[in-house]
């Protein structure tokens, strides 16, 4: 009998009074693929969770009040809610743990700024240690908010989190911070520009420490960066385009992953509904080659995620209503056999 791996998927679709319909539990079959998951009433998301062996914490937009919940598993696999705490607003959107393992922090899109939560024992949330609220704009007429959209920690005490404007002028940037106990600070330089109207949305760091990819969701690119991680400092050396050329319809740019062994990039473009796969050129510089395109089988694909066994990647397609996985090689990192 195949061994199986439990998959936990949040899903977004709240009703009028501001409930989510579900959580859906996908047995994921190591010998065989990915499942196909579909549901009906509840939009998949595959949930930026921070995960122990026997908690996870996530985020959830559902109103009226917006939170960060942390649940406990059982022998089955079947959740239990340990506690969650209310955030400002409407917008929790992105949730992951501090390199020492005890603070949890929370990137607020609706809100424009990042809480810290300190972890008890037992996983569950404990006392906000530190708030940090955005202010600024973006070039983009439609984008006016300084929205916060995820937050990647880097060892013990550095986060790099990307935004679309700042008070020091108008243009994407991405931010450095430190985080000690009870507080969080500005690093010394305190960000990195890029261009007006990237967009710039989720990041992944390099397996060598030495480069970051960021994922700009309006120019629907990859923007690839040294990183000094004695400074906290961050140069940008590439970017390259997600879209294939000629395609004109409307589309934007969503998830971004470095394969484990670091040999393959991969992105998702919402409107192409596509999966871009990348090669690096050269194991010293880090700079990107195009290697393939293949569909994501489904509408809008906002997230995905790889297995444990590094075999499969499984896309969550937003407006799709389904999670698919697909197959990777794993000389060339091309996608394959779909699951």
């Amino acid at each position: 009998m195949a061994k199986t791996t439990l998959l936990y998927i949040a899903t977004q679709n709240p009703d009028k009074h501001g409930h989510h319909r579900g959580r859906v539990r996908l047995g994921h079959r190591r010998a065989v693929g990915a499942e196909d998951g579909r549901s009906r009433r509840a939009t998949p998301r595959i949930s930026r969770c921070r995960t122990t062996a026997s908690t996870y914490t996530c985020a959830t937009r559902a109103r009226p009040a917006a939170s960060a919940r942390s649940r406990s598993t059982t022998k089955t696999g079947a959740l239990r809610l340990l506690n969650y705490k209310e955030s400002k607003g409407r917008g929790p959107s992105y949730v992951s743990v501090d390199g020492s393992g005890k603070y949890v922090l929370d990137a607020n899109y609706g809100g424009g700024f990042v809480e810290v939560y300190s972890l008890a024992k037992d996983g569950s949330l404990d006392q906000q240690t530190a708030f940090v609220q955005h202010i600024g704009s973006s070039v983009h007429p439609q984008r006016q908010i300084e929205a916060v959209r995820a937050l990647v920690p880097h060892g013990s005490d550095q986060q790099v989190w990307p935004g679309r404007g700042s008070r020091h002028g108008p243009g994407g940037h991405l931010q450095v911070r430190r985080t000690r106990p009870a507080s969080s600070r500005r690093n010394d330089p305190p960000f990195t520009k890029v261009a007006g109207g990237m967009g710039p949305r989720h990041l992944a760091f390099h397996p060598n420490g030495k480069w970051v990819y960021g994922i700009a969701e309006l120019a629907n690119e990859v923007m690839a960066f040294n990183w000094d991680a004695s400074k906290g400092a961050l140069t940008q050396f590439q970017s390259v385009k997600t879209l294939a050329d000629g395609f004109k319809d409307p589309s934007t740019a969503a998830e971004i992953a470095v394969r484990a062994d670091g040999k393959f990039l991969y992105a998702s473009n919402r409107g192409e509904d596509s999966i871009v796969v990348y090669a690096h050129r050269s194991r010293r510089r880090g700079e990107l080659t195009f290697k393939q395109r293949v569909p994501s089988r489904g509408k809008v694909p906002r997230y995905f995620t790889f297995d444990p066994t590094n075999k499969w990647f499984i896309v969550s397609n937003q407006e799709g209503g389904n999670v698919a996985g697909v197959q990777r090689g794993r000389e060339d990192g091309r996608a394959g056999t779909e699951g």
